[in-house]
């Protein structure tokens, strides 16, 4: 009977990275009246925008007192508008007009920037998603990427994104070896995820030889790998274990059973050494 062979390759599938967003923000608005503000109280939720628009015939400068926002001088049929995103309530007043007060009162959870990976495992040289979304959303606002590769003392930017429809991020990125990752924005600073690193393992056949390879941001001379061999029974069985040379390869022979064989290369943990999986 003759012998067939068929060799196994990892394919590593980036799936599109999917996060939870809020909803759409609203406009709030208050005229500016001779006689005050109207309304003279209002409430929004946290992302909203508050707009004040001057109806009167003389100007008008809408001051926060604890300094949260300030307009300058609101000409007649102008307007200002301000996003409020911090939950709490913000006191305002008439800086040209002292006895015109208002209050915004902003609902909702405090902001915060979320953060995921589209793979907990990529293959060496394969590409992931790092991205996720602000709160309240907003378009156009930036967010700040930062990596710490496995050794390394601290994080290290990445990159200044930013926010598209819903307040959602995303970077593309090639990890090297184990990396973690985090965002700000605004002063608010996500979790932090990490991401493995497995080595990238090829096995080919050339004439009568097989040759496999280890590839990652290191050398893999003097580890070994093991050549396994799928059996009847779905298990992956091992044949041989071969020690990977200076360039991190090795040509080799094995001896296979008739009929067909579906071989891979298989590295451990330890053989992978820190930094890899």
């Amino acid at each position: 009977m003759k012998r067939a062979l068929a060799i196994a390759t990892a394919v590593c599938a980036l799936a599109g990275a999917g996060f939870a967003v809020a909803s759409l923000t609203a406009l709030k608005v208050v005229n500016i009246k001779s006689t005050g503000f109207v309304p003279k109280a209002v409430t929004v939720a946290g992302g909203d925008t508050v707009q004040w628009k001057n109806v009167d015939t003389v100007n008008h400068q809408v001051v926060a007192n604890n300094g949260a926002f300030a307009s300058g001088a609101i000409a007649p049929n102008h307007a200002y508008s301000k996003r409020l995103d911090t939950p709490g309530t913000y006191p305002y007043h008439d800086a040209l007009h002292p006895t015109l007060k208002g209050t915004v009162k902003v609902t909702g959870p405090p902001p915060s920037v979320s953060i995921g990976a589209s793979l907990p495992i990529a293959t060496f040289g394969s590409l992931i998603h790092v991205g996720g979304a602000i709160s309240p959303p907003a378009v156009g606002d930036k967010v700040t990427v930062y990596a710490q590769p496995y050794g390394q003392l601290s994080f290290v930017k990445l990159a200044d994104l930013q926010t598209t429809t819903n307040g959602v991020w995303d970077f593309i990125t090639p990890p090297q070896l184990l990396t973690s990752y985090k965002a700000t924005w605004k002063g608010k600073t996500s979790a932090v995820i990490m991401v493995s690193v497995a080595p990238r393992l090829s096995l080919a056949r050339i004439g009568g030889w097989f040759v496999t390879r280890a590839q990652a941001a290191r050398s893999f001379s003097g580890r070994w790998v093991y050549v396994q061999r799928l059996n009847s029974f779905g298990q992956w069985v091992s044949l041989k274990k071969v020690t990977l040379n200076r360039q991190s390869s090795k040509r080799f022979h094995v001896r296979l059973p008739r009929g067909r064989s579906l071989l891979r290369t298989y590295m451990t943990t330890n053989q992978a050494g820190v930094g890899y999986v």
